[in-house]
């Protein structure tokens, strides 16, 4: 155990967590949104995500991106990668839900039928992705060169983790706001709370689930390129692992509960950081999950556990 290491440096490792589980957390988003009002763990999502990623890299792609632009077209390649990774993951979001769990729906299909397509889908998207893109990691160019914006004691934090961090809070502020402020955002919670009662209100229900998966597929947009500036690179499968652990942080903060999930990715991002110090990275996934378990053994519903029909402002 390298407790030396962890708290000599633990302002940096703080840092460092902070910056990968705010990437868990706008995942972590598109899980509870869609399980606060339907009940249902869309586990396609984490391919949601992967879309995204390589639609940022198609998007620079297209406008020619090198290493190291100008600040001008750095700035281009941010807002143009941001649009083409939020819009895809959106348009992917919006057509899993309308081709495959519009129908189950309709037909009343079990929870197990829609978990199993959930997986189905999953499998058919990373698979047809290996097929098109190949099967090897593809890189990206550096738009946003990492360098060291200011020092508190011995803590740097430099400007893709705060991007990240501010980009992550920014965006759940804004979710938070819509959900509980706006028209449509109470018909996603009186969907959420009652949808019966709230089709009797006059809630369109099929539009206000069109709603909650387009919501979380643009999360999952904005959360790739922050995986893009951050790593630099993508893979038919960088959904699968990623994705498993934004549905941890979404379950660790209380499935179905906003601020829950963006909690459970910040602290899932710092325990696994804290964990790789420690030991090593071979066990910063273990470490993750170990901290589910214990969580859950004595607080099943999650650390904040309030559905979304009941979330306030």
């Amino acid at each position: 155990m390298n407790f030396d290491e962890l708290f000599g440096h633990l302002g940096q490792h703080t840092v460092d967590g902070l910056a990968k589980g705010s990437i868990y957390a706008l995942v972590a988003l598109g899980y509870t949104l869609v399980y606060g009002v339907l009940k249902l763990i869309n586990f396609a999502h984490s391919e949601v995500f992967m879309v995204g990623t390589f639609a940022v890299l198609g998007t620079w792609s297209m406008l020619g991106a090198t290493d190291n632009p100008g600040f001008g077209l750095m700035l281009v390649f941010l807002v143009a990668g941001l649009v083409g990774g939020a819009l895809a993951s959106g348009a992917t979001a919006v057509a899993v839900e309308r081709i495959a769990y519009k129908r189950l729906r309709e037909m009343n299909a079990p929870p197990l039928i829609f978990l199993i397509t959930a997986i189905g889908l999953s499998l058919v998207l990373s698979e047809a992705f290996g097929l098109w893109q190949g099967r090897l990691i593809v890189g990206m160019p550096t738009i946003l060169p990492q360098e060291v914006l200011f020092t508190i004691g011995n803590t740097g934090v430099t400007n893709t983790q705060l991007l990240t961090v501010v980009a992550a809070l920014v965006m759940m502020f804004a979710l938070d706001q819509f959900i509980n402020r706006t028209r449509y955002g109470r018909g996603v919670r009186a969907v959420a709370q009652n949808p019966d009662t709230a089709a009797l209100m006059g809630v369109n229900k099929d539009r206000v689930i069109m709603l909650i998966f387009l919501l979380g597929g643009l999360l999952a947009g904005a959360a790739a390129l922050l995986y893009a500036i951050r790593y630099g690179n993508t893979r038919f499968n960088v959904g699968f692992l990623l994705g498993l652990k934004a549905f941890t942080a979404a379950v660790l903060g209380g499935i179905g509960n906003l601020r829950g999930a963006l909690l459970g990715g910040l602290l899932l991002g710092v325990v696994e950081v804290y964990a790789a110090t420690l030991t090593s990275s071979n066990w910063e996934d273990v470490a993750a999950f170990v901290v589910l378990v214990v969580v859950l053994l004595f607080r099943p519903t999650g650390l904040l556990g309030e559905s979304l029909g009941r979330a306030r402002a």
